[in-house]
């Protein structure tokens, strides 16, 4: 998978943020794109520019969460480009809660986006992946998934279980050309932090109020990264067929800590 040119690939949760990063980036090496999402406004505008540039892209709106959706889609992407080699499965959500207060409707939907959306998409490429020979999946965990914080307690769940999925279907496909990366960014300028917008009318959840990523940045004594560097990280991990994906310094040294803590059965603790 070192020349892209030519290839295809399908990114979830396209319409913004990283996915939307990943798939220009993807259309600048020559790929084909379908770029998957469930906001089908953003989405078009997404399609719309990637196409003014020259792009092949394709939007399909999809709700991951959707196994039938998703079955869906993957036969409207092989319909379309005649194959695919290069599966981000990105889509995400956060409801910001505490685990006391989190409803088990919430839970169904931040666990079906997060988790049950990449098992579902993985499900639905791979076995296309091992008969072709060749592909590549990118599941977007986060920083998330290798160290706790409070108030994230449903997304942390759903993001340790992607880092585990991710480490044993690379274990399962390693006697084969298909070749998986776990990417775990830190704070990265989207807006996950605003992904209620997305969580189903049934939910009650009020649209979330704009957030100032500089006051989260202060926070946690970080920088927001750019989202086509981002991209720009994942490109290369797919080139040079490297598992983790990793966009700050301090993400490896949080996770040391926190398996430090697990040597010496601490207690959970924040790590700095």
């Amino acid at each position: 998978m070192k020349d892209l040119n030519e290839k295809v690939a399908v990114v979830t949760g396209a319409a913004s943020g990283i996915g939307r990063a990943m798939a220009r980036r993807f259309v600048a090496e020559g790929m084909s794109v379908a770029m998957v999402d469930i906001e089908a406004d953003v989405l078009s505008e997404a399609v719309a520019e990637l196409k003014a540039q020259g792009g092949k892209v394709v939007g399909i709106v999809c709700d991951v969460s959707d196994n039938t959706q998703v079955e869906a889609m993957r036969d409207e992407v092989l319909s379309t480009f005649g194959g695919a080699h290069v599966l981000c499965n990105n889509a995400g959500v956060a409801s910001g809660r505490q685990i006391s207060k989190e409803n088990p409707a919430t839970w169904d939907w931040v666990v079906g986006v997060n988790l049950l959306g990449v098992a579902y998409c993985t499900s639905a490429f791979v076995p296309h992946f091992i008969a072709q020979d060749e592909g590549h999946v990118v599941n977007t965990a986060s920083e998330a998934g290798l160290v706790a914080t409070p108030m994230l307690g449903s997304y942390h769940a759903t993001k340790y279980a992607v880092v585990g999925l991710s480490e044993a279907l690379s274990m399962e496909l390693d006697a084969t050309n298909v070749n998986v990366s776990c990417l775990c960014p830190e704070l990265v300028d989207t807006k996950i932090f605003e992904s209620t917008r997305n969580a189903p009318a049934a939910l009650g959840i009020p649209k979330p109020a704009h957030v100032d990523l500089n006051v989260i940045a202060n926070f946690l004594s970080t920088v927001p990264m750019n989202p086509n560097d981002v991209a720009g990280r994942v490109l290369y991990a797919i080139q040079a067929e490297e598992f983790w994906i990793l966009t700050h310094q301090k993400t490896q040294s949080r996770s040391m800590n926190r398996n430090d803590d697990l040597a010496k059965l601490r207690r959970p603790r924040p790590q700095a």
